[in-house]
């Protein structure tokens, strides 16, 4: 069998051109629906687009996400708070990942936003690792830190879950797009 030249064998990890200015500007998409709605606490759409990149680009997914991550950081600071952004994504991810790809199309919806309402409600719980580990917290001041932010965690969660209604069509765009050369 004969070893075929490297130019020729297309890694299905790397990006083309193409996907780089797509992913590019889902992140700065993300980052930009961030800001313009940080009137309203605890409600936004990157719930919302983790799910729909997900279900779409699978693996890529990450390249928007970090992105996202990154520009939030690059905006509003490399602080601690920004910290807890680098893994807090990736269970809503990896949740999206977990979906069946053909999921019936009367159940996808009602997943979608399950799963990104579910992200919503523990986001303190998620978040709380990091803050035990850089502030030096308890167990009990974990646990005491997360139960004052259940009021957040709660709108959080109801926000996400209604936000979770523009998943669908915000794949079937993606989609679209992506069939488009």
């Amino acid at each position: 069998m004969q070893a075929q030249p490297t130019h020729s064998r297309r890694n299905k990890a790397a990006l083309s051109i193409r996907e780089t200015a797509i992913f590019g500007m889902l992140g700065a998409l993300m980052y930009a629906s961030k800001v313009l709605m940080e009137m309203f606490p605890n409600v936004h759409l990157i719930g919302v687009f983790t799910v729909a990149i997900t279900v779409v680009y699978r693996k890529k997914a990450l390249y928007p996400l970090y992105t996202f991550v990154f520009l939030t950081g690059m905006f509003n600071g490399f602080n601690t708070w920004w910290l807890p952004y680098l893994y807090i994504w990736l269970p809503l991810w990896g949740a999206a990942m977990l979906l069946p790809k053909n999921m019936p199309k009367k159940i996808a919806p009602l997943a979608y936003m399950a799963i990104c309402s579910a992200h919503g409600f523990l986001f303190g719980t998620l978040y709380a690792p990091a803050q035990a580990l850089m502030y030096g917290l308890s167990l009990e001041g974990t646990i005491a830190w997360i139960i004052a932010g259940l009021p957040f965690d709660f709108i959080h969660g109801v926000s996400n879950f209604f936000c979770g209604l523009l998943i669908v069509p915000i794949i079937c765009a993606l989609k679209i797009a992506s069939r488009r050369k």
